[in-house]
């Protein structure tokens, strides 16, 4: 079995805060540049061996990239999609999470604007089912959201090449169910204990769901995050004792942390829940539009002239009505 402890996503993909930061910042900062010296920023992928080729030049002026804050905005929106396109299918919540993961490490080496993020989330979808051994076909999976199916195809190879083939994910939800079992013995057997230890479980599962959109997968370890949720819901349920049973679990392990370092984490944890922003529907339009401006300067032209000659017609009919 598998152990986190020995895994490439603990050595390789716990990151710190300025490590995301650097991270996303140079990656848009090089689309940026993209933009200005060939006028798009989509990178061409060959689908072969996931090698990139640079566009070709086009005029893009007076077309603007996205910037830091609105790609952060675009990738939580990408996120949700695949939760719901997860659910949609009835995947388990191992696939959902492993998807995501892959889509925020994706997004690490990557800027939006250089990978379209719908084709990229597919990609992931589809990689996480086949490493989590619950296989659907790319055809199924096109056909199940209306996307053509090659896009998928398409993308794989860029997608494994920048994950650098490390497949193996851990998400907080196989460590909930394992706190849950280990509380088990912790609360007493009376006073309906495993009745409401059952409530917790399924109150911490969705907001695990809301964590796996935060920054929370990249800079903690699945068991911080479960940890968290239970902490959370616990907090509103009032189960048991946290403090009590955060000692007995240091009692039992030899940690290079201490508690109260530990809680720090948790509340850190919870805390970027609490802040998390969802893109509204009227600012995924303007994101949207600008993206498609980034990889298709010629796509700003043909908005400007409806956009004009929407203004005409409101005009004129504002005119009619006045006659």
């Amino acid at each position: 079995m598998s152990d986190f402890r020995t895994s490439t996503h603990r050595e390789r993909w716990i990151l710190q805060p300025h490590d995301l930061m650097e991270s996303w910042a140079a990656a848009n900062r090089r689309a940026a540049e993209t933009l200005v010296q060939y006028g798009t920023t989509q990178m061409k992928v060959n689908p072969v061996d996931g090698s990139i080729d640079l566009p070709d030049h086009v005029d893009s002026s007076g077309v603007k990239p996205m910037s830091y804050e609105e790609e952060q905005l675009i990738r939580v929106f990408y996120e949700q999609k695949i939760q719901e396109v997860c659910t949609a299918f009835k995947f388990p919540h191992k696939i959902q999470a492993t998807a995501i993961i892959y889509f925020k490490r994706f997004y690490l080496q990557w800027s939006v604007m250089e990978h379209q993020p719908k084709n990229i989330m597919l990609t992931c979808v589809y990689a996480s089912c086949k490493v989590e051994e619950n296989h659907v076909s790319a055809e199924e999976l096109g056909k199940g959201i209306q996307q053509d199916h090659e896009i998928i195809l398409n993308n794989e190879m860029v997608l494994l090449k920048s994950l650098d083939f490390d497949l193996i994910v851990y998400a907080p939800y196989r460590s909930i169910e394992g706190f849950i079992d280990d509380l088990e013995g912790f609360c007493r057997a009376g006073n309906g204990a495993f009745q409401r230890l059952k409530e917790l479980h399924q109150m911490a599962i969705p907001h695990a769901d809301k964590m796996m959109l935060t920054d929370a997968p990249l800079l903690y370890t699945p068991g911080q995050l479960a940890l968290a949720a239970l902490h959370k819901c616990n907090d509103i349920l009032k189960v048991f004792d946290f403090e009590r049973y955060l000692e007995t679990i240091f009692s039992r392990q030899h940690s290079n942390c201490t508690i109260e370092q530990f809680v720090r984490s948790i509340n850190a944890i919870n805390y970027l829940v609490d802040q998390l922003k969802m893109p509204s529907v009227k600012d995924m339009k303007h994101l949207d539009r600008k993206l498609r401006h980034c990889w298709d300067p010629s796509s700003r032209d043909e908005h400007k002239k409806k956009e004009k000659k929407s203004k005409h017609k409101s005009k004129r009919t504002s005119t009619d009505a006045q006659l």
